[in-house]
This record gives structure tokens, C-alpha cells and sequence, in this order.
């Protein structure tokens, strides 16, 4: 039987402080919200558009351990290739060793 996560075990130290402060009323408008909501979408859009093609060459094992972590993600492995690209150059992709 499953054991009830808490909110610690759910969330990072950031949305657990967003969620406590939504939960004490302290949250309060940000100035200019449509604006910004605005920037962020057209950022997001921006992300997700795909108007170049990159061919490239790896080897028959990095390609099929590439798949089945995409099929462990459950998204086809080009665009899980994609992702780990676009979090490379972004600077998110955060190396565990």
C-alpha cells in the first residue's frame, strides 16, 4: 500500500515556499501581470518552435539507450533529444555525477 506523500516529499524548497504563502494569504498581485504574462508566452512559443533540422551520426548503442530513456519518459526519442539539447545550451541541464 502506497504511503500519502506530503507536501515536503511533492515539492522542491521554492514551491513549497510559494505554496506556504499562498496558503497564509500573503501572495499579492504582480504590477503589470498582463504584460507579463504577455512576455512569458511569447517566450514559450518562442521555445517550441522548430524551423531548423540537425542531422547527426551516433553510435547503434547511445541511439538505443537514448530510446528507451524516451520510452521511460513516455515522449518519442527525437523529441526527448530535442529536450536534452535545448536544456544543454540553456544551461539547465544539470549533470548528477
Amino acid at each position: 500500500m502506497k504511503a500519502k506523500m506530503k507536501a515536503k516529499d511533492k515539492f522542491d524548497d521554492e514551491e513549497l515556499e510559494i505554496l506556504q504563502a499562498w496558503e497564509a494569504g500573503t501572495l499579492k498581485p504582480v504590477n503589470g501581470l498582463k504584460d507579463e504574462i504577455k512576455t512569458h508566452r511569447a517566450a514559450a512559443q518562442a521555445t517550441f518552435i522548430k524551423d531548423q533540422r540537425l542531422n547527426i551520426r551516433i553510435s547503434s548503442r547511445d541511439l538505443k539507450n537514448l530510446q528507451a530513456r524516451a520510452l521511460e519518459e513516455g515522449i518519442p526519442y527525437q523529441t526527448f533529444a530535442a529536450s536534452l539539447l535545448h536544456k544543454f545550451v540553456s544551461g539547465h541541464l544539470v549533470n548528477q555525477r
